[in-house]
Parts: C-alpha cells; sequence; structure tokens
C-alpha cells in the first residue's frame, strides 16, 4: 500500500512498531549510521509500517483517562510478535502524520494541567510495578543482565527519579518571581516553565529502560508530548516496551516508534521541539545536523574514555572492589565506568593481586558460569571487544566465548597510549592500565585527550583527589567511588564537549524539556513613571533614567 496518508489516527493504534529490520547497524552506543556514511545512511525506509495491537482497557480508554492502565490484546509477553497494521502518511514522511496529531494534542492544551501531568507520571509507576518481571526477563534475554543489576539500574532508579518528581513536580511548575528594579516594582516579573512541544526521546541498549524512561519523567512533568524511539539492538525490551507502553500512557500524546537507522533517518526529518539522544558520539553529530535543519535544540548524552587515578596513598583493597564493581557491572556496557586506571609502576603491581581477588569474590573462579556477570549485546560489538585484548598484556582474564558472546573480566598491564585500547571507548569488561610517573602525568594524560564524562581519583589524601578535581574538565566527578554520583538524583548527570550537551536528572530532567520563559506583566496605569524614556529626550530625562534603572556594584568592606 502506498504511504500517501495516516489511518485512523485514534489513542488506539499510536504506537507503531516497525516489523522489517535489514539493517543491523544501531542508533546507541558503540555505532554509527552505516559507519558515517552519509549517503547510505539516507537511503529510504521500507514502506510498510505495523502498528501493535489495540488496547481494550478495564473500564475506559487510556486516552480518555489518562493513566488507567489497560490490557493490550497484542499482549505483554515479549515472545510475542506484533499485529500488522499498513498505514500511510501525507508530505512522503511515514511519520509525519503521527508528528502532527501529537503537535494538535500538545496545542489543544491537554498536557498543560498538573492532575494530568501527575496521572500520567503516575502510570509510568504502574508500568514498573506490573511489568517488572517482563523488565528482568527482556534485559536477562538482550545482554544477559543479572536481575539484581537490573532491578537496580533499569527499576529502582527509574522509580526514584520518578518518585523526586512526583513529590516535588507542583513546586517545579510554579512560576519563579525574580528581583526588579525601582521602575517596575509595582509590576509582575517571573519565570514561566512552559512546555516546548512534542519532543523525540532516541534510547540506547545498554540501559533500554532507565535510558528511555528517566528523560520520559521529565518530558511529561514538563508538560509534553514525546516520541520514545527504543534501541532495536536490545529486541526484546525494544517489544516490550512497544507491546506494552500504550496501555498505560495517553495514546494521543506519547508513541513508540521502533525500527532500525532507515527508520531512524526519516523519523529525523520531521520537526521536534526537542530532541534527546543518548548514544555514541559519532551519531550525536548526525543527530545534531538532522536538528540543526530545523533549529531544533537537543540534549545530547554521549560517551568518552573515562580515566581514573588511583594515587600511591590509597587502601588498595577497597580500590580494587570499587573499580571491579564500576568496570565489569553490566559487563562494562556503562558509559560513565572507569574506561582505564592511572597509576605508577609500583601501584600497578600493588593493584593486580586486589583486583584479582576482587573480581574472584565477586564472580568466583570462573566469571563465565556466575549468575552475576553479563554477555556483550550483539555479534558486531563482541567482534570489536575482542580484537582490542592485544593491548599490552593480560594479566587478568581474557577468556572469551563468541557462541555466548562472553568475554571475561579482563584486566590490561602495561597498556602504552598507543595501544587499540587506548582509542576508543571500550564499553565492554576490558580494564587498561597505563603506568604514569605521578599525579601531574596523569593530569597531563587527561587533559591532553578530549573531556570525558567522567573523572575518578582515589587517593587516601583528600588534597590529591581535590587536585584531580580541580586541574581537569569532565561531565563529573567521583572521588574514591566509581558510578555512585549518577545515583543522586540532586547532580546534574550530562557530558561537555565530546561527551555531551546538557544535563539531566531531578529537576535538571524537568528544567531541560521545560523553556523558561522570562515575562513581565505591567500595570496599565502611572504612566508618570514611563516619561523618563520618551522622547523627546532630555538630559534631565537621561538623568532620572539612570538612576532608576542603574545597577550599582555592592561596595566591598575592609577590616584594617
Amino acid at each position: 500500500m502506498p504511504i500517501s496518508t495516516l489511518r485512523s489516527m485514534s489513542s488506539n493504534w499510536i504506537l507503531l512498531y516497525f516489523t522489517s529490520r535489514a539493517t543491523t547497524l544501531s542508533m546507541d552506543t558503540g555505532s554509527s549510521f552505516q559507519q558515517l556514511g552519509m549517503q547510505q545512511h539516507l537511503q529510504p525506509p521500507r514502506q510498510q509500517l505495523s502498528g501493535y495491537g489495540k488496547c481494550s482497557t478495564t473500564g475506559s480508554d487510556p486516552g480518555k483517562n489518562p493513566g488507567k492502565a489497560a490490557e493490550c490484546s497484542g499482549g505483554s509477553g515479549i515472545e510475542k510478535g506484533p499485529v500488522p497494521m499498513v498505514c500511510s502518511t501525507p508530505c512522503g514522511n511515514p511519520y509525519a502524520g503521527l508528528v502532527s496529531h501529537l503537535r494538535a494534542s500538545w496545542l489543544s492544551g491537554k498536557t498543560r494541567p498538573m492532575e494530568y501531568r501527575v496521572a500520567q507520571l503516575e502510570a509510568l509507576g504502574r508500568f514498573l510495578d506490573d511489568k517488572k518481571q517482563e523488565i528482568l526477563e527482556a534485559t536477562e534475554l538482550d545482554m544477559g543482565k543479572p536481575s539484581f543489576e537490573a532491578f537496580f539500574s533499569e527499576i529502582l532508579l527509574c522509580k526514584n527519579e520518578l518518585n523526586i518528581t512526583l513529590n516535588n513536580l507542583s513546586h517545579w511548575m510554579k512560576d519563579e518571581h525574580v528581583d526588579k528594579n525601582l521602575v517596575l516594582q509595582l509590576d509582575s516579573a517571573f519565570i514561566r516553565k512552559d512546555p516546548y512541544g512534542v519532543v523525540l526521546i532516541i534510547a540506547p541498549w545498554n540501559y533500554p529502560i532507565h535510558l528511555f524512561l528517566v528523560p520520559l519523567i521529565g518530558a511529561i512533568a514538563a508538560g509534553n508530548c514525546a516520541i520514545i524511539k527504543p534501541s532495536e539492538i536490545a529486541k526484546n525490551t525494544e517489544r516490550l516496551i512497544a507491546e506494552t507502553l500504550s496501555c498505560y500512557l495517553d495514546n494521543d500524546c506519547f508513541a513508540v516508534v521502533t525500527g532500525g537507522v532507515p527508520e531512524t533517518t526519516r523519523l529525523l526529518e520531521n520537526k521536534f521541539d526537542y530532541i534527546f539522544f543518548t548514544g555514541s558520539s559519532p551519531v550525536g553529530r548526525i543527530v545534531m545536523t538532522a536538528a540543526a535543519k530545523h533549529l531544533t535544540p537537543v540534549t545530547l548524552e554521549l560517551g568518552g574514555k573515562n580515566p581514573c587515578y588511583v594515587s600511591d596513598t590509597c587502601d588498595v583493597t577497597n580500590v580494587a572492589r570499587r573499580v571491579v564493581w564500576g568496570r565489569f557491572f553490566n559487563a562494562g556496557q556503562t558509559c560513565i565506568a572507569p574506561d582505564y586506571l592511572l597509576c605508577t609502576i609500583e601501584m600497578q603491581e600493588k593493584l593486580m593481586p586486589a583486583l584479582r581477588a576482587a573480581i574472584t569474590e565477586f564472580f568466583g573462579p570462573n566469571p563465565r558460569e556466575s549468575p552475576d556477570f553479563g554477555r556483550i549485546v550483539s555479534d558486531k560489538q563482541f567482534q570489536r571487544l575482542r580484537a582490542l585484548l592485544c593491548s599490552g598484556r593480560v594479566a587478568i582474564g581474557g577468556q572469551t566465548d563468541e557462541a555466548e558472546r562472553y568475554i571475561a573480566p579482563t584486566v590490561l598491564a602495561d597498556v602504552l597510549p598507543s595501544d587499540p585500547a587506548m582509542q576508543e571507548e571500550i564499553f565492554g569488561p576490558i580494564l587498561p592500565i597505563v603506568v604514569i610517573a605521578n599525579m601531574d602525568e596523569a593530569i597531563d594524560f587527561i587533559n591532553a585527550r578530549p573531556r570525558p564524562l567522567a573523572v575518578y581519583a582515589f587517593s587516601c589524601d583528600s588534597k590529591i583527589v581535590n587536585q584531580v578535581l580541580e586541574r581537569t574538565s569532565s561531565g563529573g566527578f567521583c572521588g574514591n567511588d566509581t558510578l555512585m554520583h549518577l545515583t543522586l538524583t540532586s547532580l546534574p548527570f550530562g557530558g561537555i564537549g565530546s561527551c555531551g550537551v546538557g544535563k539531566y536528572h531531578g529537576k535538571f530532567t524537568f528544567d531541560t524539556f521545560s523553556h523558561h520563559r522570562g515575562c513581565l506583566h505591567r500595570n496599565m496605569g502611572l504612566e508618570t513613571l514611563n516619561s523618563p524614556r520618551y522622547p523627546p529626550y532630555t538630559q534631565q530625562k537621561l538623568g532620572l533614567l539612570t538612576t532608576t534603572f542603574e545597577v550599582k556594584r555592592r561596595g566591598t568592606c575592609t577590616l584594617l
């Protein structure tokens, strides 16, 4: 059927699913559009769309009764397939009708009331509660993620984000009144937190629930409509999201689009009011280029090589345990994992037995048999990671199994800056150690490279930790631990330079998806106060204007 008009844009099938996936490349972390070949990247998508089954609510339509859970006829089981539905859209783009429909919903003002936002957020909470087991099963099937890690990262942290938002939303939404000059003292000056409109959230595969849901919480809290694009690489989680999310959210305002590179390319051709992308730096550039055509603001949460400096004055056992946990959590497929260690040759020798002991303590003598150690997400990623094992010398681990996509927790010693493992973000269970002479050389090493998403520093001397903090630049910083700064919704999370643009978590997510609109509401009377600014101009008027508008620097007091 030719694509010409999007039929039946009812709340019953706004969630679209693309059944054909001919590409193995991903929009997500560690991959790029056709190896960044733009001519191939701009190929048109397949001309067939599929929608998941309609939602049959228990007593109401979720579009009319926002946030009420429903049962999908397509089923919630991750092994079930889509219900085909061939559709067509105007303007030659398969998503134009969908975007227009959501924009009409947003323009109607439906998403603005606080009660509506709360209802949708509470529905996300029910989604996490109802689908907890399916989420654990899907992430285990996609990448062998241990249920402990999946619950912590995909459910618990999301529930924390959700509850923080619900607890504070009424306060965040309030107008923020600001200081005024003498002329405007009787008027109202404030910042209004307006929603952007229709936003696009593109999520990666490594934390497939967390990294779409946390931005979505902020988008809903700020009053936006949203299209969510989950990763096609985590196919079981993608299917779970596509089949079930429509039963919890208002389908007139929120949609899931699935598919690979061609589908995402066509999706990005549409005008959005904000784009939130999590993935690799090369693909982030492509997303930013597409956004620039419409002057669409973006948040880009990208990757990088996160250094971890270990000083000679530290508790070696504690360092080893905290580094091993941070590096090998989710089989190393974490954007803020410590990517490599910087330490002296003496500290490398001390660390090696401590790292080996921590790995054995966490995963047993054979991590391959451990239920607490995951697998690499795809054959492509496995092959890429295995090629990095030639760097330096394998001091711990190094075993691989292509059939299981298993790579053992591995430590590489005496790695040179020119080795393959130091040329790209590792994003896997491999930890190189680069030997440096002292802290100054470590800091110079960090500063000579692109600014990372996180910098880690270990030392029993707080002055050394503070030196690393003060003399480096990164998206975030954590002293004497790894990953843990991510767990605080009170801290902004985001990159700098090539590792990202923008920040989120907690109120920062609400602010990211809100336009801070400067507003002044003046009194219609008291026209005499305006006279000094009107022509004809005189020196007397200029003096009055200066007196009422000038901001003077506060004086300083020096104690003698």
